[in-house]
């Protein structure tokens, strides 16, 4: 360990600083809708490795370089970057169709009084096999509207229910950056995170569907209009699925995706070869940002570590945090904090990557827990957050289509957010982990 220094902290907060006082500034007193996501954070981090570099003077720059390049070139940063990417392959390739087939399909088979029910299982199910909640949000949130508008649903309930199934595959599924990105950084396999923390999300999910059936049992409602789909689309959706499940290498899994989305999409016409190999370039191209996100912070991680920055951190929360299930909760507000100031979850559990990595070394923590743990905790702030893409996207689809709604009329129908966050904290204080 290296000898604490609390100043090396300084390119953090110089981070959060910038990024959530410009981002506040923008959204809140400028007006300037989704004024979080016109700040350049590539650019902001940019400017917090500066500052890193600035400090620790006993040290040349060609020093710090050297240490930037290893903490880059660690092979669970490299192994992220290539997920990432295949990643946005995967969803370029299949595209919105398929996932508006898998909606519209699951709900051709149900009655309208479990409308609502149903656009959270799809949403789970389109966020899973998808791996962005963003994505399934932009998605979905068009035919939530729709049906509260045809059949009387309240509108909060439904998109409220649409952004909480989405976040329910952002933290499991495994093509989600958010996934990747605690795994490799925990170095952990997909599967044993997807079994740890599949047990924690099947309850939060059960009681949040058994909430929504009782608000749709008691509201007035009218028959739904039909929608046209292609079943065949979903099978790339199912094979990632289960490839996942099973504990096929992640790699050989997106690239059963990306063939059977290749043959499927040119077999029903829905794509051409020239569009095809246009959607994997905007695919990859999505990924970019997060891909040098991922490559920044480690550099910039490498540096605070070097002078004694997670050192201090580590001797701060070892103060308020005591024993093991004390040290969970700790990584979980670590996380959560930094999701707040980022406002990407993605970008919070890659900041707090090696600090929880050297907290769960310190409490006992496996990697499995630590990896579940960032995951579940960022998807649950990043799904509360007024500002955050997530519910920005949301409320832009409705005032697309005509409507206002308010983000905290949505937030009071987050279900399954709170759901999660009482079924973390009974498997963290209550439920010991099971051995595996």
């Amino acid at each position: 360990m290296k000898k604490a220094n609390v100043w090396a902290l300084l390119p953090i907060g110089i981070f959060v600083i910038l990024y959530l006082g410009l981002g506040i500034t923008f959204e809140y007193v400028l007006k300037i809708p989704m004024g979080f996501y016109k700040i350049p954070i590539v650019v902001i981090f940019l400017v917090a490795l500066l500052v890193a570099c600035l400090q620790n003077r006993r040290q040349s720059f060609d020093e710090k370089l050297t240490l930037m390049g290893q903490g880059v070139g660690d092979k669970n940063i490299i192994t992220m970057l290539l997920i990432f990417l295949l990643a946005g392959i995967f969803v370029g390739v299949v595209g919105r169709s398929s996932a508006e087939s898998v909606a519209y399909f699951v709900l051709s088979i149900v009655p309208p009084r479990f409308a609502v029910c149903v656009l959270f299982i799809v949403s789970c199910f389109v966020s899973t096999a998808m791996g962005t909640s963003v994505g399934t949000i932009t998605l979905i949130t068009p035919i939530a509207v729709a049906i509260s508008m045809t059949s009387g649903f309240s509108l909060p309930l439904c998109v409220g229910t649409v952004v909480g199934g989405a976040m329910f595959g952002d933290n499991l599924s495994f093509v989600s950056d958010t996934t990747i990105a605690a795994c490799n950084g925990q170095g952990c396999a997909m599967k044993d995170k997807f079994r740890t923390n599949f047990a924690i999300v099947l309850p939060a999910a059960i009681v949040t569907l058994g909430l929504i059936l009782l608000l749709s049992l008691r509201a007035d409602i009218q028959p739904l209009a039909q929608q046209s789909y292609q079943l065949v689309q979903i099978i790339p959706y199912v094979l990632v699925l289960i490839g996942g499940i099973v504990g096929i290498n992640v790699f050989i899994t997106l690239l059963i995706g990306i063939v059977t989305g290749c043959i499927t999409m040119l077999a029903t016409g829905a794509a051409s070869i020239h569009s095809l190999l246009e959607s994997m370039g905007a695919g990859v191209s999505g990924m970019f940002e997060t891909a040098m996100v991922a490559v920044l912070v480690a550099a910039l991680c490498a540096l605070i570590r070097e002078a004694g920055g997670f050192t201090a951190l580590l001797n701060g929360i070892r103060r308020v945090f005591r024993g093991k299930r004390g040290g969970q909760l700790g990584i979980g507000l670590l996380v959560g904090l930094m999701d707040i100031a980022t406002a990407n979850n993605t970008v919070a559990i890659v900041m707090a990557n090696p600090i929880a990595s050297d907290m769960a070394k310190e409490y006992g923590i496996t990697p499995r827990k630590t990896a579940s743990i960032l995951d579940t905790f960022s998807c649950i702030f990043q799904g509360f957050l007024p500002y955050g893409a997530q519910m920005l996207v949301a409320l832009s689809a409705v005032s697309a289509m005509g409507l206002e709604l308010g983000a905290f009329d949505v937030i009071s129908h987050l279900f399954y957010p709170m759901m999660l966050l009482i079924s973390s904290l009974i498997f963290m204080f209550l439920i010991p982990e099971r051995k595996q």
